[in-house]
């Protein structure tokens, strides 16, 4: 009985990792990033369910995360961390009063925008509209700042993955779906009563 347990919950792990480089492949054209994030988030949440699921699901996911808008949302959301990075480069090049302020303000709104962007395609189901899932996670992301945190770290983990050894990144961000989805279980049943 254990022994069949700690199969299941390793199975999971390794479908979370797999999930990861099936992510970053199809995110390899940037604006596909909300998308695949969809995609994967799907692939787990039937995995864990115990549907057959497999690549063929994964790529059926992802093209209807396309086709209902994703590749807009990941042109705005690459078009705000431009704008982030544009912001913290004139506060570098500029010392004026209140620049570091600034440049915290732009770091926490690129982080908002990146939480709020994988609560979003965790929720993302075949039909759903991104413009309706992007404001509600964004106040999910504010109004759950320990869900948020949990993302957050799971960011941390993505990029101490990649610094690290750059390949590991890969499968770490099936590990960050995989807490970003256990971010949104964890509100969903408090959210569902109020």
């Amino acid at each position: 009985m254990r022994r069949d347990r700690f199969l299941a919950r390793f199975g999971v792990f390794a479908e979370c990792l797999l999930t990861g480089v099936w992510i970053a492949v199809a995110a390899l054209p940037l604006v596909t990033l909300p998308a695949a994030l969809a995609a994967g988030a799907g692939h787990l949440r039937r995995t864990i369910e115990g549907e057959e699921t497999g690549l063929r699901s994964f790529a059926a996911g992802l093209r209807a995360a396309l086709r209902g808008g994703g590749w807009a949302v990941g042109a705005a959301y690459w078009t705000v961390l431009a704008l982030v990075g544009a912001d913290l480069a004139l506060v570098r090049a500029l010392p004026v009063p209140g620049g570091r302020a600034a440049g915290a303000l732009a770091i926490l709104a690129a982080l908002w925008a990146t939480v709020a962007l994988l609560r979003a395609a965790t929720a993302w189901r075949p039909g759903a509209s991104w413009r309706a899932l992007l404001p509600d996670a964004g106040r999910r992301a504010l109004r759950d700042p320990a869900g948020s945190l949990l993302v957050v770290c799971g960011l941390a983990v993505v990029a101490a993955s990649a610094w690290f050894s750059a390949p590991l990144a890969l499968p770490a961000l099936g590990l960050l779906l995989a807490g970003t989805l256990a971010a949104e279980h964890r509100k969903a049943p408090a959210l569902a009563g109020a």
